[in-house]
């Protein structure tokens, strides 16, 4: 297989190559493309997780258990800081 790459990711690509981390170019690349496999996999995961939530509160909306917009932007405040202290 050939592939034909812009200077930027044919310079990435020597880089990691000169810092001794990978013998070759193609260790290189398959180790972009495990990593890649794996982001799409975690994608995936987050897709179907999101798509149970969303069944689970249409689900719960048909039943009339529904909560009140405030309740609701609490929730999302208090996941919002989490998330921020998280990233810090």
């Amino acid at each position: 297989m050939n592939v034909s790459l812009t200077p930027e990711l044919e310079h990435l690509v020597h880089a990691k190559v000169q810092s001794g981390r990978y013998l070759s170019a193609s260790e290189v690349v398959c180790e972009g493309l495990r990593l890649l496999e794996e982001r799409d996999r975690l994608v995936e995961m987050r897709l179907v997780d999101l798509q149970q939530k969303v069944s689970m509160g249409v689900d719960q909306a048909d039943r009339g258990e529904l909560l009140d917009e405030e309740d609701v932007f609490a929730e999302l405040e208090a996941d919002t800081q989490q998330i921020e202290m998280q990233r810090a």
